[in-house]
């Protein structure tokens, strides 16, 4: 493809070659005076007619030349303007290392985008023509691409030289059903299957008291062959949450249930910079005293017993002692996790920070702002203030 510049350097070659910087003098005819006055015998008339038509040839040429240029120039605005002087395709082999992460759902236009975006392939377009030619299928997974690659080549990439992988991320706070529900969509497993393991806890190790994984599927981003048995994917799961609690000094299973409890409780209910905190603060609501008499009273406790996610309760729903899991009503930790708290969390539950808090509220839910108290009174101030967040935040605080 011939470049930009190379075309400009066309275009001056023209108005080189029509330009003339002197005219030369006509050759003398044989036997004829090549100079005199004008009019006398050997004076050469014709050469006072000519220069006019010379004069004329070399305007019109400079006009010509002039006229070529401005076309060439106008060519090479509209060739831009459409986009005709862009780089389709790199030659390769291209150089470095690009590491790209291809997530489930992927279309090969958004993979595509990117590996441009990247400096992987030139164009977006070429590549996904590459790719339907080489009869390439998206599986997710990690690649590893060099710099400036011809698309052919990075389609082959993509199509089938890295093996494809399950791929699948849980968020901390997930509750075991949704965490259910995004592996059997990446591994391709029946959701029954997964239900039937959810079941049945105890093969996974865990104590008596674990009616369900709630709790033991550790958030964070997974990658597993394609064919991976769904039991193994779960034992997988549970091994790094218990292996967590393991690492925070917590070994024996009963503890480590309880430890979870109050883990989840604190990943529902404090920013992470308030993890200790919070756990400080359950615990000390779990000893005697005058004020909480061992109720933790915590919205996401009852939220979880009701089914929902909301974060507005109302008083009947706070009174509710059918919700075994409504911490308002029944003292002590609620039965079981509230969902899978992260290792932070779970760091704060085994080492809580020693504080005299018994309350705490989120007083701005964008930013996860936390305010602590240790009496009644102080603690109605602070949910003041979370109220009139809400009233200036319409719509956030359902």
């Amino acid at each position: 493809m011939t470049s930009k510049r190379q075309t400009r350097f066309g275009a001056a070659q023209i108005l080189s070659t029509v330009r003339p910087s002197r005219v030369p003098a006509p050759e003398s005819e044989p036997g004829e005076p090549t100079s005199g006055p004008a009019g006398q015998p050997g004076s050469k008339r014709r050469f006072g007619r000519g220069r006019p038509l010379r004069n004329a040839a070399i305007a019109m040429g400079v006009a010509i030349a002039l006229v070529v240029a401005g076309s060439v120039l106008t060519a090479l605005a509209l060739r831009s303007a459409l986009g005709m002087d862009k780089v389709t395709d790199y030659p390769g082999p291209g150089s470095g290392q690009v590491a790209v992460t291809v997530k489930p759902g992927s279309g090969v236009l958004e993979v595509a985008q990117e590996l441009q975006q990247d400096g992987v392939v030139a164009d977006a377009d070429t590549f996904v023509q590459a790719f339907a030619d080489a009869n390439g299928k998206i599986h997710p997974g990690d690649f590893t691409f060099k710099k400036q690659m011809k698309s052919s080549d990075a389609a082959q990439i993509l199509a089938g030289n890295t093996a494809p992988v399950i791929y699948f991320a849980l968020s901390a706070g997930m509750r075991v059903s949704d965490s259910l529900a995004a592996i059997a969509q990446a591994a391709g497993v029946n959701p029954n299957d997964l239900n039937a393991l959810n079941s049945q806890p105890q093969q996974f190790g865990l104590p008596p008291q674990a009616k369900s994984l709630e709790g033991y599927l550790a958030p964070g981003e997974y990658k597993f062959p394609v064919g991976t048995p769904a039991k193994d994917i779960i034992a997988k799961l549970v091994s790094t949450t218990v292996d967590e609690l393991k690492a925070d000094g917590v070994t024996d299973p009963t503890k480590q249930y309880q430890d979870l409890i109050v883990a989840s409780i604190v990943q529902a209910e404090g920013g992470q910079a308030d993890y200790g905190n919070v756990a400080g603060a359950i615990y000390n609501r779990l000893k005697p005293n005058d004020q909480t008499n061992g109720l933790i009273q915590s919205d996401a406790t009852v939220t979880y017993g009701l089914g929902t996610k909301t974060v507005q309760l109302t008083d009947a729903q706070k009174a509710d002692p059918a919700n075994p899991y409504n911490t308002y009503v029944h003292p002590g930790l609620p039965p079981g996790p509230i969902g899978s708290p992260g290792a932070k969390a779970v760091a704060a539950a085994a080492h809580p920070t020693p504080n005299n808090y018994l309350y705490w509220v989120t007083v701005n839910l964008d930013t996860g702002e936390t305010k602590f108290a240790s009496t009644y009174a102080q603690h109605q101030a602070n949910v003041a203030q979370y109220q009139q967040w809400c009233t200036a935040n319409p719509g956030k605080c359902h």
